[in-house]
């Protein structure tokens, strides 16, 4: 399992670089491939579009107890939103302990990446909650929202919106601003680290102004959170 982080070779980490050089099969969502580019010729590529992804699991379950060395990519880390837990979970459930080794190296992660770009919104406690309802019932989602904003956490929001998913994003602003002040920074940042990024720092008041879809990360800050010029940052409570 490689961690990709946001799909530039200069943010891979030299571990995660090694195993795509050693490995004679790469498996992974399609969009991910093509940011590999030039790193994937000479191998056996095996890639499939969304949902899935328990396909393309299995299929690199197969390859690696055939004897091949697997790369599965992820965006970001494997272990954040990736496939590593749903491997594990078909590796456990067809008992290949001992017969396969897995290795998990993590990656740079959307919330990471897309905080760096905006300044330092993430310098106290902060959340990451996936908007998705895919997999996780909408009435869970809004009960974790709640929780966040009435604990005055920094507040990551993935997969805020899409072509078929549009009411979710509205709804976590209602939620949100049950606590929040509408003046609460917020950061969008679309591709980040990628071509056609796209960074905005406006407010809880004004976001939905905004152009927001799966590839955004949305940052909602807490009650210290302030805008600083050009950059979004949360106090972590020095004295200067």
């Amino acid at each position: 399992m490689v961690g990709i982080g946001p799909g530039s070779v200069d943010l891979m980490s030299p571990r995660a670089l090694e195993s795509l050089s050693k490995a004679s099969v790469i498996v992974g969502y399609k969009t991910y491939i093509d940011l590999l580019g030039d790193l994937v010729e000479g191998k056996e590529v095996i890639s499939t579009g969304m949902t899935r992804e328990i396909e393309r699991s299995a299929a690199a379950i197969e390859r690696a107890c055939a004897g091949y060395d697997v790369a599965f990519v992820s965006s970001g880390d494997p272990g954040v939103y990736g496939m590593a837990g749903l491997v594990l979970e078909m590796a456990d459930r067809d008992q290949l302990s001992g017969k396969i080794d897995i290795e998990i190296i993590p990656g740079i992660t959307s919330a990471t990446a897309s905080a760096a770009r905006l300044g330092a919104p993430l310098m106290h406690d902060f959340t990451v909650i996936s908007l998705s309802d895919l997999l996780t019932p909408w009435e869970t989602i809004e009960k974790r929202l709640r929780a966040a904003a009435g604990g005055d956490f920094v507040v990551v929001l993935y997969n805020p919106a899409s072509h078929r998913r549009v009411d979710q994003i509205t709804r976590a602003r209602e939620i949100l601003l049950e606590h929040k002040s509408p003046g609460t920074p917020v950061g969008i940042v679309r591709n980040a680290d990628r071509e056609d990024e796209e960074v905005v720092i406006t407010d809880l008041d004004n976001m939905l102004k905004y152009n927001i879809d799966m590839l955004s990360t949305v940052i909602v800050g807490n009650s210290a959170t302030k805008r600083l010029g050009d950059f979004m940052v949360t106090p972590r409570g020095y004295r200067i």
